[in-house]
């Protein structure tokens, strides 16, 4: 099989673990477990848990204990993204190609689910204990999970952004805000799964900067077709960044800079998996395929 074959496959499977944990629709609060599954079901390249899991597998793990933090982490990225598409942030109609949630369950349950998905990710993780008897990785996992999500990561990063919208940023800015709203979850995939499979602190610390690299390069590479795509491509309306005034690598440096520092850092993040890993040749492609993606 090819790569395109290889990675549908391996989504499908993501898919199947993801859907293991989502929250059931009936009950009291229904409507709002409704609203989150709306989210969560809405397509995507699941690339945060996919990767969790091959870094896992990279390292030798063989277990279950990784699937909980899979669902997790999709469920903390997807609560940014209903809250990123608010009328009070980015105002976005569409996401992945269908309505946001927001608009299909109304501003609050987009506010609520978004908040019951942060809130049911850490429930969902807290899972990992019964899939493992060694209980100081699943500890150090989560330690790693909510400091990436958090104040000194993801949202962090979001708040940043906000605050900076429509007055000039200049590179230092710039960066720490991808550092921090993009890379952050990215870090947090590629160390988790390291950590559950027993790497030690060095190879972890390592992953860690394979994630910084794919992070960066992953928003830069966002940035560039938020210019050069369609709205039938991305799957949310192009040119969002413009509309909203937003600062990006290629509105400070230019397409050709944007271009040429997506290839750089995604070089650097292959070379320093390669030096780690125990040649994953899937998750080497995955890196190269993410820097070319379309959508």
């Amino acid at each position: 099989m090819n790569f395109e074959e290889v990675l549908e496959q391996k989504i499908d499977k993501t898919e199947r673990s993801i859907g293991r944990y989502l929250p059931r629709e009936d009950g009291f609060a229904g409507k709002l477990a409704q609203a989150m599954n709306y989210a969560m079901k809405s397509g995507g390249k699941r690339l945060r848990p996919l990767i969790l899991q091959e870094s896992y597998e990279t390292f030798g793990g063989c277990g279950q204990e990784a699937e909980p933090f899979m669902a997790a982490l999709e469920m903390i990225h997807t609560h940014s993204l209903i809250h990123d598409d608010l009328p009070a942030l980015d105002d976005d109609d569409y996401r992945r190609g269908r309505k946001a949630t927001h608009v299909e369950y109304g501003e609050a349950f987009g506010i609520l689910s978004g908040d019951a998905l942060l809130n049911y990710a850490y429930e969902v993780a807290l899972h990992s204990f019964d899939l493992t008897k060694d209980y100081s990785r699943t500890a150090l996992a989560l330690q790693i999970l909510a400091a990436k999500s958090g104040l000194h990561g993801m949202l962090g990063g979001q708040s940043v952004d906000v605050d900076w919208e429509g007055r000039p940023v200049d590179k230092e800015i710039l960066q720490g805000i991808y550092l921090k709203k993009t890379a952050a979850l990215l870090e947090a995939a590629f160390m988790i799964g390291a950590i559950l499979a027993g790497a030690n602190s060095d190879q972890v610390r390592a992953m860690e900067q394979v994630g910084r690299k794919v992070g960066l390069a992953f928003q830069i590479q966002d940035d560039i077709l938020d210019v050069t795509g369609s709205t039938q491509e991305l799957g949310k309306p192009a040119g969002s960044d413009e509309k909203n005034r937003k600062a990006t690598y290629v509105t400070l440096y230019g397409m050709e800079a944007a271009l040429s520092q997506v290839k750089a850092l995604s070089s650097q993040a292959v070379e320093i998996l390669q030096d780690v890993s125990r040649g994953n040749d899937f998750l080497l492609q995955l890196i190269q395929w993410l820097m070319t993606r379309n959508k």
